[in-house]
């Protein structure tokens, strides 16, 4: 039997508060770590929803875009103390998807989330 989604709304940050966002997400499912060379070395653990469902509070002129590779997602992050707290993309239906650094959610504990490996060296 499938699992009905259990969103709820959550607040999120850059580290100095400039870049601020609300986004619904459903915690319950897994969250990607991935080993490619952006979120390897950034140590993101991303939880993804579609744009519909985020919302920048405030710093869009904070923000930093970063692309490599395939030019497919825009990471972004606070041109005043560099984190990333979300990347912009489109997920493989067309939709428009918003990637959410779960590390940068207000209360939310990274212990308890069930964290799924993603092998993105070799995507």
């Amino acid at each position: 039997m499938r699992r009905m989604a259990e969103l709820q709304t959550y607040a999120g940050s850059c580290h100095c508060g400039k870049v601020r966002y609300e986004v619904e997400l459903d915690l319950k499912s897994p969250v990607i770590s991935c080993n490619c060379s952006m979120c390897g070395r950034s140590g993101t653990l991303l939880a993804f929803a579609p744009a519909a469902k985020f919302k920048l509070l405030s710093g869009e002129d904070a923000l930093t875009d970063y692309v490599f590779n395939r030019h497919a997602i825009h990471h972004t992050f606070c041109s005043t103390c560099g984190i990333k707290a979300f990347a912009k993309g489109v997920a493989p239906d067309g939709t428009e998807t918003r990637a959410i650094n779960t590390r940068c959610l207000e209360g939310v504990d990274i212990t308890q989330l069930n964290v799924q490996q993603f092998d993105g060296k070799s995507a």
